[in-house]
């Protein structure tokens, strides 16, 4: 498959997990899909999980996923895009992408460990899974300390595992397309049946694959860094 046809590919996939990931984060803010304890929230109530507020399927795995996503497709097109220098920007583009999922799926792996916000058999409304000993994620039975709202727990963890699986997907699809995008800018988009072939690596210049490389270096060195970042501060919120 060329180049091209692959970001076409990747970023018609992308769409749809960014869809998911905004309706999966907007669903977060109506637990039990009803809207009177976001109005309560409102209100200066304590009745909404702190990790929906964080926004990261609308911003993260959504909004920073979808825009990458219309260009990453464009390349793949024939027009101004299908060419190395939109190859070159599918690079940029794929690494906002790469943060935007690692900060999504961050804020659903901290959503899903710390557990939901619910009333509690006295009435109180509070986080019962936070500072518990014991995983309420492998034992169904300690569901039932939250009373309201309804199903709650199942509400929350079914959320979150699909926003984690839509960043986790995001991830390896924009990791992808960086991969791809450096190979577009050395061979061509394969636009007008242009096929990648060793004449055609050859004719370009040394000095051009030099800088493309070390082009390439400089945006894994700043991935590793938000990576590593991304896992500090998860490390130290749990």
């Amino acid at each position: 498959m060329c180049t091209g046809k692959c970001s076409q590919f990747i970023g018609i996939s992308l769409y749809p997990l960014a869809l998911l990931s905004i309706i999966c984060n907007i669903f977060l803010f109506f637990p039990d899909f009803q809207t009177i304890y976001s109005k309560e929230e409102t209100e200066g109530l304590y009745r909404l999980t702190d990790e929906v507020k964080y926004m990261g399927g609308v911003v993260g795995g959504g909004i920073m996923v979808l825009i990458p996503a219309i260009h990453i497709h464009s390349t793949g097109r024939q027009g101004c895009c299908a060419n190395r220098c939109g190859m070159f920007l599918s690079i940029i583009f794929a690494a906002v992408g790469v943060v935007g999922a690692l900060y999504s799926g961050t804020i659903a792996v901290v959503g899903l460990i710390r557990g939901p916000v619910c009333s509690v058999e006295d009435g109180t409304w509070s986080r019962p899974f936070l500072n518990s000993t014991t995983s309420y994620l492998g034992d169904s039975d300690l569901w039932d300390i939250c009373k309201e709202p309804e199903n709650i727990v199942e509400f929350n963890i079914g959320l979150f595992s699909a926003l984690l699986v839509a960043a986790c997907l995001e991830l390896l699809l924009c990791i992808f397309q960086v991969l791809n995008g450096l190979f577009g800018c050395i061979c061509g988009t394969c636009s007008h049946k242009e096929v990648c072939t060793l004449h055609t690596k050859m004719s370009i210049s040394k000095g051009q694959i030099n800088y493309l490389l070390h082009l390439l270096l400089i945006i894994l060195q700043y991935l590793v860094i938000l990576i590593y970042g991304f896992s500090t501060v998860s490390f130290t919120i749990f």
